[in-house]
């Protein structure tokens, strides 16, 4: 199957599971008597097609006719994406204290009624949450040397910023004021700086030159470069000044080495060849300090075998809305946070931006801060 047939299975599948979720919350909450009192058959149609067309035709306004009208629609389907999560998660746990309603019919009506009451509930937390911005997260890593007889050297990443309608101008103005007031020796970007079209990113990309860093600004790609077009993509990373390392290293400092690789889940779905690693780390330095920048959390002991003693990725988002983090686990274990593997470590962002729904649950965005120590 060739990449366009990929894709095209790909997106086949992710509406088969949305029109399941809507299809399951649906019945689930209008076998509720008093929601069906409520809500006449011909108006339960009619709010089913406008939820489930709500974030697909958001997407394609925004691609057809940006603007206003085209934003006010994706953000409503956006967040209705993390609602009908939510009230899926909450009426699926429901089921299974029921019985399906089976084992316990009397308790099936009070439970679904709850199960949406609390999809309510954590569906305001999750907005305010996400509405707070990220926090910086510090990991401090040992290393043998650094250059020019330092013995500490910062490091920040950003990753999975979704630049695009919903995370515009402004809030990119503020992500780069955080990351220069941590007067960063190097900035990365571990991909995802594109959402879904390149066109509304194109007008951001020259802020984000505003980020100051002795050693330079550095990325690797995401999926979602691929998904929006990699090579139009590749030139709003240029205009941002990011340096792009694809499946290659730098000397961004004499004995501190970077290498990055296009992102493996992208190379993976659409068939892309995988021996990424070999070209990264062909002809680095000996005895150099290797931070291996990748995407996704993929190949970690490959690296790790390979020299890196630092690796930073993101793309899962640590799950964003819980408890869609135990799905996000099975292709990808390392989810979030600092691990220690092969006498490498590894940080994996939550992301500093969001993906589809403007919503988090229980853990805020994140700009990494790595101190690297002699």
């Amino acid at each position: 199957m060739g990449a366009s047939g990929r894709l095209a299975l790909f997106l086949g599948i992710v509406l088969s599971v949305w029109t399941l979720f809507h299809v399951y919350a649906f019945q689930r909450a209008f076998s509720i008597p008093a929601v069906v009192r409520a809500v006449p058959f011909a108006a339960r149609v009619s709010v089913f097609a406008l939820l489930w067309l709500s974030y697909p035709l958001g997407r394609v306004l925004a691609r057809a006719a940006p603007g206003a009208l085209a934003r006010g629609v994706e953000l409503f389907g956006a967040v209705w994406m993390g609602v009908l999560f939510l009230a899926f998660a909450s009426l699926l746990v429901a089921d299974v204290v029921t019985g399906f309603g089976k084992l316990w019919p009397k308790g099936t009506v009070p439970a679904r009624s709850a199960a949406l009451a609390v999809a309510g509930v954590l569906s305001v937390v999750a907005v305010v949450q996400a509405a707070r911005g990220p926090r910086v997260v510090r990991h401090e890593v040992n290393v043998l040397s650094l250059p020019g007889g330092r013995t500490e050297l910062k490091v920040v990443q950003l990753s999975d910023l979704h630049l695009g309608t919903l995370l515009g101008e402004r809030w990119l103005g503020q992500r780069v004021a955080e990351v220069n007031a941590l007067a960063p020796d190097l900035v990365v970007v571990t991909g995802d700086l594109v959402d879904s079209e390149v066109g509304p990113v194109g007008p951001l990309a020259p802020g984000l030159r505003s980020l100051r860093a002795p050693l330079g600004v550095w990325g690797v790609t995401g999926n979602h470069e691929f998904y929006a077009g990699l090579e139009r993509c590749l030139a709003v990373y240029e205009v941002a000044g990011i340096r792009t390392l694809r499946d290659g290293w730098a000397e961004v400092a004499p004995g501190l080495v970077l290498t990055g690789v296009d992102d493996l889940t992208a190379r993976r779905q659409l068939g892309l060849d995988g021996h990424t690693l070999d070209r990264a780390f062909a002809g680095v330095p000996k005895n150099a300090v290797i931070v291996h920048l990748s995407h996704s959390p993929l190949l970690v002991r490959e690296a790790a075998a390979r020299g890196a003693r630092l690796m930073l990725s993101g793309h899962t988002h640590g799950g964003q809305l819980w408890p869609f983090v135990y799905l996000s686990a099975i292709p990808y274990p390392f989810q979030a946070g600092r691990y220690e593997v092969d006498g490498m470590t590894l940080a994996v962002s939550r992301g500093t931006g969001t993906w589809g729904p403007p919503m988090r649950l229980f853990f805020r965005s994140e700009i990494v801060e790595i101190i690297l120590h002699t």
